[in-house]
Order: C-alpha cells, then sequence, then structure tokens
C-alpha cells in the first residue's frame, strides 16, 4: 500500500511540474514575442530617401491601468490612404513598427473624421506603455505630437503608390 501511495504521490507532483513548466513557456513566450506580426524592415523604409505621408495623431489615449486596448493614438488619414500596403508607426520613445492597414472607422467616441478622411485607431501593447511610464516617460507617450503614422507617397499619376526599395537590392 505505501508503495503504490509513493508512486501516485510522485505522479501527482510530476504532473504538477510538467504543468508548471508548460504554463511557464507560454507566459515567458506570450512577453518576448514580436510586438508587431507584419514586417516591412521599418528602419529601412524611415532611413530611406523615398518620399514618406507621415501624420500626427489627433488624439491619444494612455490608460494602461484600464487593461489591454488603452493605449492608442487616433490618426485622421486621407481617404486615397486606405489601400495601402503598410504603414509605420513610431512613437517617440518606444520605436516604429510597420503594420498593415486593419480598418478605419468614420467616428471613434469625440473625433470624427473630416470629408475626405478616415479614422485609424492604432495601439501599442499595453506592457510596453507600463514600461515606459516606470521609467517616467508618461507625459512623453501621453503626448500626440510623438505619435506619427508613415505612409508609402501615392503617386497620383499613375495612382498607385511607389514602395521604397529594400536596401541592397534593385526591388520596389
Amino acid at each position: 500500500m505505501t508503495k503504490k501511495l509513493i508512486k501516485n504521490t510522485f505522479i501527482y507532483y510530476f504532473v504538477i511540474f510538467l504543468s508548471s513548466v508548460f504554463f511557464s513557456i507560454l507566459i515567458i513566450s506570450h512577453i518576448f514575442r514580436p510586438l508587431h506580426d507584419y514586417s516591412c524592415h521599418a528602419q529601412n523604409f524611415m532611413a530611406s530617401s523615398e518620399e514618406k505621408f507621415k501624420v500626427n495623431a489627433t488624439k491619444v489615449v494612455v490608460k494602461p491601468w484600464l487593461g489591454e486596448h488603452h493605449v492608442y493614438g487616433i490618426f485622421m488619414i486621407p481617404d486615397e490612404y486606405k489601400t495601402t500596403p503598410f504603414f509605420v508607426l513610431t512613437v517617440k520613445g518606444l520605436g516604429s513598427y510597420c503594420e498593415k492597414p486593419f480598418g478605419s472607422q468614420q467616428s471613434y467616441g469625440d473625433i470624427t473624421a473630416l470629408p475626405g478622411t478616415h479614422l485609424i485607431k492604432d495601439y501599442i501593447r499595453t506592457r510596453l506603455a507600463i514600461k515606459l511610464i516606470a521609467k517616467g516617460l508618461y507625459n512623453q507617450i501621453n503626448n500626440r505630437e510623438n505619435w506619427s503614422l508613415t505612409f508609402p507617397i501615392i503617386d497620383h499619376s499613375q495612382g498607385s503608390q511607389r514602395l521604397p526599395r529594400k536596401i541592397g537590392t534593385d526591388k520596389w
């Protein structure tokens, strides 16, 4: 009877140990996963001499203590940029990140798009906002002038976008 009890206790603790390891790996991989899922070589694009269209945030909300999706900027963008293949979000103190367009609205709360424009709400991760606030950068990330979206410029003569070349290639 005692051998069976010892064996069951060992199995019980071993299962708890494996579960702990599994959940620890999940948590760590969540914390360190890439910030954005799309890559367009933001640094290369921003450093290139290609023409770009840049717009600052109309409004910024920084309330990470309310949980996910409470740190974002709202941008008013001309409608001609609705079909852009990507844009780059830049937040001073955080960096620049490529993203694919993911939808737009005509209004968010008290902000309404002007005729010929649409609104994009773009988020930064809550944990990053908390880290920046802990470093004393709350006023910096809460300033709408420190948030911008940058788009590849549209070539109006052909109705298409001139995309930046990848550094070191002849391809657009």
